[in-house]
C-alpha cells in the first residue's frame, strides 16, 4: 500500500490497490459517514469555501448529476445504472432526486407560447 499526502481531504485516503480507495483514521479504522462530514466541514471552513451544502450525501447526488450530464447519449442507460448504485426502487426516484423532474416540468412551461 502507498500513502498518498497533501494538504486537503487525500491526508486521509489509502489505496488499497491502484482502483480501490478507502477513507481510514490514523487508527486504521473506516471512516464513519458522521466523522466524514465532519471532515468535509472542515475543509469548507479551513478553505473558506462558499459551498451551501457540502456532506456526503452532496458529494453523492453531485455524483450522480455528473454521470447523467457526461453520458448525454445514453442518458437512460446511465439513469439505470445510478438507480443502482443508489438503490433506488425505480428510475422515476433517481430522477427526482437528482432534480430531473422539475427541469422536465419547467422545460414543459417553457414550451408554452402565449
Amino acid at each position: 500500500m502507498s500513502l498518498k499526502y497533501s494538504s486537503t481531504m487525500a491526508d486521509y485516503l489509502i489505496w488499497s490497490d491502484a482502483m480501490n480507495l478507502i477513507l481510514v483514521s490514523q487508527k486504521g479504522t473506516i471512516f464513519t459517514v458522521q466523522r466524514i462530514n465532519i471532515l468535509l466541514k472542515e475543509v469548507k471552513k479551513k478553505y473558506r469555501l462558499k459551498i451551501k451544502n457540502f456532506s456526503c450525501h452532496s458529494l453523492r447526488k453531485t455524483f450522480g448529476r455528473q454521470v447523467y450530464n457526461m453520458n448525454s447519449d445514453n442518458a437512460e442507460l446511465a439513469l439505470v445504472k445510478l438507480m443502482e448504485l443508489f438503490n433506488h426502487s425505480s428510475v422515476a426516484i433517481t430522477k427526482r432526486y437528482l432534480g430531473l423532474r422539475q427541469e422536465e416540468i419547467l422545460q414543459t412551461y417553457d414550451c408554452l407560447s402565449f
